[in-house]
């Protein structure tokens, strides 16, 4: 059966890394049809919104989404689009891989998975002023808990991760993260899983101290917004992490940089990160092969040395992804 994708370049080096990606994964000729859709700030100001409805039909419609990147004006009224179908199709999790690809790439020998609660937590959005301060509200539920570390166990279990860690700050916030590890150990009680659990400054210091100690995290949207990061400059910079928002029904597959439009349509974007959520997006819809051998390209290219600038390399976006493509079994 052909799988539908929605393919969202964005804003920024968006329209070039996912350029790259299709590139990449037409070269494998995978059952897909692809269907363009517009989002960000180029849509906002060509039709004044930056989500059109049609991309939205288009998105209900399909299997999966591969996006690449928006610019978020500061002009009044603006809404981001992403947060907004992250709450349209209830993307609760934002999976997010670390890796050191080949030895000698970034600072650490780190692979690691977090796992981000993705609808609530500090990011509600619902903020209020009172007697000169500002009061941010912010919204921990037992189910949305729950079908987290649920969705984090089975992942990991299906991955053959060797333990889940809960991140936390449950020391200090004595209501909501206590809940949020106490569902945790229910939820691995019984597990063939190992659980364990730790502070999220501890984690912050083992990703670079102890990173061969570190396997799978499960944790809130704020601390989920940040360790990621921290992970992807471990293993060589924001270019090389890919990352997939997943629901129930969509799931949209996306590089975690951002547009920087300060090197839009130079040819210096690193594609890496876009090709892997390519890969992430290829295994999510049941084309394992495929994913497998798009990483193994990016394995092999980085081998041979060719690498774009961000890392060191002499590579432009079109060059290192000609050679990615050269480096398909199929190719």
């Amino acid at each position: 059966m052909v799988k539908k994708i929605v393919v969202i370049e964005g804003d920024g080096i968006g329209p070039e890394v996912i350029s790259s990606t299709m590139r990449v994964i037409e070269a494998l000729s995978p059952a897909l049809e692809t269907m363009p859709a517009e989002m960000g700030q180029r849509s906002y100001r060509s039709s004044g919104t930056a989500l059109p409805q049609t991309t939205l039909h288009l998105l209900e419609e399909a299997d999966a989404c591969l996006f690449g990147a928006i610019t978020s004006p500061s002009e009044p009224g603006y809404d981001s689009p992403l947060l907004r179908l992250r709450r349209h199709f209830d993307l609760f999790v934002n999976i997010r891989p670390a890796r050191q690809l080949v030895p000698g790439l970034g600072l650490v020998d780190l692979d690691v998975i977090i796992f981000r609660e993705n609808t609530e937590g500090m990011y509600t959005g619902a903020e209020r002023e009172e007697d000169g301060s500002i009061i941010l509200e912010r919204r921990v539920t037992e189910r949305v808990c729950r079908r987290l570390v649920r969705f984090a166990r089975d992942y990991c279990l299906g991955k053959d991760r060797k333990k889940l860690t809960c991140v936390h700050k449950a020391n200090v916030l004595r209501r909501s993260d206590r809940m949020f590890r106490k569902i945790f150990m229910e939820e691995m009680e019984g597990s063939s899983l190992p659980g364990s659990e730790m502070l999220v400054d501890a984690a912050a210091a083992a990703l670079i101290s102890r990173p061969r100690e570190v396997d799978g995290l499960v944790t809130l949207n704020l601390y989920g917004d940040i360790l990621p990061d921290e992970a992807a400059a471990l293993v060589g910079g924001m270019g090389f992490d890919p990352s997939a928002n997943i629901g129930d029904e969509m799931a949209i597959f996306e590089p975690v940089h951002g547009s920087a439009p300060d090197i839009e349509g130079k040819d210096l974007a690193n594609p890496i990160g876009a090709l892997l959520s390519g890969a992430m997006m290829l295994r999510h819809l049941a084309m394992p092969e495929e994913a497998s051998m798009i990483e193994e390209a990016i394995r092999l290219s980085l081998l041979d040395g060719k690498m774009t600038k961000d890392a060191g390399g002499s590579c432009g976006t079109r060059a290192f992804t000609d050679h990615v493509i050269t480096r398909l079994p199929r190719a």
